[in-house]
């Protein structure tokens, strides 16, 4: 979601540098604001601080924070650029509604996409190597940066048949069975424990014996598909930078840019039912029942502010510099801590950031107890320390969660905390404003 992207790329909460909302398709720059619709200059990107500190910086994937050319990776710091700047498209092509508004593009130019064998994810990975390759070749041992945003899984639902027949069996059993079974084997596996009970499917998810369909299970075959095939290209990265020497002192960090997408496109009229599911000329989503399985045990999904639209998975892997150990850590970080950690590891100093080196998270010499902010599309929320504040544009009134406790949010407390509600609130209300926050219309992308 472009808010992660904005803030991963700059350290700062979105508002600070002009991400307020969507993308624009501005074609020159405004008086800077909140809601510009394109990354504030006035703010570097981690790729022009990494760049300044020595290192080579290279990107593939979804851009999305910037449609006109002036906005560009090449820039805003990175040497090589290889994606999607915009949104959403096919996986095997600009789909021919989009010409002209959508943009694959190598470095500054349009990308002229083959006819035949291209699929986005590949590629993202491919143009990649041929980046460290080339590093290897021209500057070996210099440090880099990579930015690998894949488009997958976000929708239209596109995948090779060889990976979605893989899938299709196991997913007629349906979202109601799927999500009792991955709750069992989380719980199993020691991610979950007792404080996390499965929150019930939402009232307007029917159940699977009322609506199981052969649609439904091709749906989540193609989208497991495209994860497969993500897992797959991340492979290629880290057997590259093996055969590099690059591995073990390479720090590999993964993460979603939010939770499970509920969102439907029918009205875009972009799906040619004729096409098979996950077949070029097919446009669709998942939707919420199988959303709400992706979120397993959380409630809501992508632009909320409960747990189900922002908690998300983060890996980082750094062979020389973090000693492996069991288990998981349940402390938190934010989005806006990539860029100072980034920035620790690379010895550059910067003090007017919102956020702060993740180091903390493998060194465990860290109690302390932090705040964050969350404002997108009139959806809202605070968490200081274990106590989060939140309240979506559909919901009645505000909610106070004790996540130490209630970790999915199903005890609100806001009446019988209403102390802490209020000083949550006020504390909100003058980040909002610091932020020039506003209320926005919601958009599917």
């Amino acid at each position: 979601m472009l808010p992660t992207r904005a803030s991963l790329l700059t350290g700062q909460y979105p508002h600070k540098v002009g991400m307020g909302h969507m993308v624009s398709q501005a074609d020159v720059k405004v008086q800077p604001g909140n809601y510009l619709g394109y990354l504030d200059d006035r703010y570097p990107t981690i790729a022009e601080e990494l760049k300044t500190a020595g290192y080579n910086t290279y990107m593939t994937g979804k851009r999305h924070v910037g449609e006109n050319r002036a906005f560009w990776p090449l820039k805003r710091g990175f040497e090589h650029y290889f994606g999607l700047i915009s949104g959403a498209s096919s996986y095997y092509e600009i789909i021919p509604q989009e010409k002209g508004k959508r943009n694959i593009v190598k470095d500054n130019d349009d990308y002229d996409v083959p006819a035949e064998g291209f699929y986005m994810t590949d590629a993202i990975t491919d143009h990649a190597l041929t980046y460290l390759d080339d590093q290897q070749k021209g500057k070996p041992g210099k440090p880099f940066f990579l930015y690998m945003a894949y488009t997958a899984p976000h929708f239209p639902l596109h995948a090779y048949e060889s990976y979605v027949a893989k899938y299709e069996k196991l997913y007629e059993q349906g979202w109601d069975v799927i999500r009792e079974k991955r709750y069992r084997k989380m719980l199993q596996l020691g991610l979950l424990d007792k404080r996390f009970p499965l929150t019930p499917r939402p009232a307007g998810i029917p159940a699977w014996s009322a609506a199981g369909n052969k649609e439904w299970v091709r749906k989540m075959a193609v989208y497991a598909a495209m994860i497969d095939r993500m897992d797959q290209n991340i492979g290629k990265l880290v057997r590259k930078l093996k055969a590099n020497g690059q591995y073990e002192n390479t720090m590999i960090v993964f993460l979603s840019d939010n939770g499970g997408c509920a969102e439907r496109v029918d009205q875009r009229n972009f799906n040619d039912p004729s096409k098979k599911i996950g077949e070029r000329g097919s446009y669709v989503t998942y939707n919420e029942p199988w959303a709400n399985v992706s979120n397993t045990p959380f409630k809501k999904y992508k632009s909320f502010m409960h747990e189900g639209g922002i908690i998300t998975p983060f890996i980082v892997q750094w062979p020389s510099g973090i000693k492996a150990t069991a288990g998981y850590s349940t402390q938190t970080g934010h989005v806006i801590d990539l860029l100072p950690t980034a920035l620790k590891l690379a010895g550059v100093t910067r003090k007017d950031l919102p956020g702060k080196s993740l180091d903390y998270l493998w060194k465990g010499n860290s109690n302390e107890q932090r705040t964050f902010y969350w404002e997108h599309q009139g959806n809202s929320a605070l968490r200081k320390a274990n106590w989060k504040l939140v309240k979506d544009q559909e919901d009645s009134g505000w909610e106070l969660y004790n996540l130490a406790e209630d970790p999915t949010e199903s005890r609100n407390l806001a009446n019988t905390e209403q102390t802490r509600l209020k000083q949550m609130l006020t504390a909100y209300e003058a980040w909002s404003r610091q932020m020039g926050v506003r209320p926005a219309k919601k958009s599917a992308d």
